[in-house]
């Protein structure tokens, strides 16, 4: 996969920890997500043990998780992943609403950037062919969610050195 624009890390950038939140409903799918998180990161020479994951139960965990990760001081960013999808029980887009919601206020709290990769298909039906579906659509979201990581962590580095000045 081509990156849309190069992106060349600084060494301040590389040294910098992130903190990767899997929930584990329906892991087999999300997995491909980390996994190609982490892919990715190491084909743009970050050190993949910089990163620490966290599994969780489900997606209405992430927003917890990620407080407490992001007021560690430990991480210069954390990349969330989960799917969300309609049981029958209950709404779907509510719980995919209220994950989201509670991590973009987190961000902006905490000042710690907050990278989504938490999925809520308007379809899914357990049988082969959706699975494969989503199984593919993960590697394709854990890709962009580490160039949106990596960009994202490079750009505050940049806007720090700024405010030094």
């Amino acid at each position: 996969m081509n990156q849309p624009y190069p992106l060349q890390l600084s060494e301040q950038t590389r040294s910098q920890r992130i903190a990767f939140i899997r929930a584990d409903w329906h892991g087999d799918i999300v997995e491909n997500c980390h996994a190609s998180f982490l892919a990715t990161l190491a084909e743009r020479d970050f050190d993949t043990e910089q990163v620490d994951t966290f599994t969780v139960p489900g997606v209405f965990e992430i927003p917890l998780q990620a407080k407490l990760l992001a007021k560690s001081g430990r991480y210069a960013a954390i990349v969330a992943s989960g799917f969300i999808v309609d049981g029958g029980i209950y709404r779907h887009d509510f719980v995919s609403t209220a994950v989201i919601d509670a991590m973009m206020a987190l961000q902006m709290e905490q000042e710690v950037p907050m990278i989504s990769a938490v999925l809520t298909p308007h379809h899914f039906h357990e049988h082969e062919s959706h699975t494969a579906f989503f199984r593919e659509h993960f590697l394709t979201k854990g890709r962009e969610a580490a160039e949106a990581c990596l960009q994202t962590m490079e750009n505050l580095n940049q806007v720090r050195k700024l405010s030094e000045r």
